[in-house]
């Protein structure tokens, strides 16, 4: 929520060994035959395996057009690299998430510019009210883009 504006992501995050190694597996399950690569098809099984949904076409074709052209598909490097990233962005909009629902302290899927003034007075007690408005402006565009939630705009 608020790293966005200011352009700061979290640190890279690192899979632990047993994570590794779970995607190995699932590269190697769903490299059924042994070509040392995964086509589009294998690609959309093993997203289902490790996060639960069928990637879109749009995410399949992103995935597909980024891999190697001189290979037939995606290379256990590769995908490595994919599951990371994937998995980093569901760490950071999960740790983005955890932030607005402990603003959320009602529990009304927004938040309204007292609950945004409340927040800050807890976390940044020395920052001014001017400052805080236009963060909570900035907040606008941003909850509603993302889909966190959207904020009270009749609170301004």
């Amino acid at each position: 929520m608020f790293f966005s504006q200011a352009g700061a992501r979290p640190r890279r995050w690192e899979a632990s060994q047993s994570e590794h190694k779970k995607w190995v597996e699932v590269f190697k399950a769903c490299d059924e035959e042994n070509k040392g690569y995964l086509s589009r098809e294998d690609f959309k099984v093993a997203v289902v395996m490790l996060f639960g949904y069928k990637p879109s076409k749009i995410e399949a074709d992103s995935v597909m057009s980024s891999v190697d052209p001189n290979t037939s598909g995606i290379l256990l490097k590769e995908f490595l690299d994919i599951v990371r990233k994937k998995n980093e962005a569901q760490v950071y909009r999960n740790e983005i998430r955890h932030i607005f629902t402990a603003f959320d302290r009602h529990y009304r899927g927004y938040l309204t510019l007292e609950d945004f003034k409340k927040a800050f007075k807890q976390v940044a007690p020395k920052l001014s009210e001017r400052i805080i408005l236009e963060v909570f402006r900035l907040q606008i565009i941003t909850c509603t883009e993302d889909r966190i939630s959207s904020l009270n705009v009749s609170d301004l």
